[in-house]
């Protein structure tokens, strides 16, 4: 079973100025090696973060994550465990 790890997810040390290092493969891909600029959604319980200048992945990404959205999917999980309402 591959695991949350082998998609891309990591964990990252935050310091206590709230700053972290976004890894040097991550910056190249999103072409912003020699710095630049990335846009952080902030959804309450947890965080997307994409690059600047990536309207059509930014768009899709606030589109589908509206606010009615996600409360209908939440109330459609049956598990009262996993459902955090």
């Amino acid at each position: 079973m591959e695991s949350l790890q082998d998609k891309g997810t990591r964990v990252y040390r935050v310091s206590s100025r709230g700053q972290f290092s976004l890894p040097a493969a991550t910056r190249h891909r999103w072409g912003i090696a020699d710095g630049g600029q990335i846009e952080i959604f902030d959804l309450g319980e947890c965080a997307v973060m994409l690059p600047v200048g990536a309207s059509s992945a930014r768009e899709s990404l606030a589109h589908a994550l509206t606010a009615k959205r996600y409360v209908d999917h939440v109330r459609s999980i049956e598990d009262p465990d996993l459902r955090d309402e």
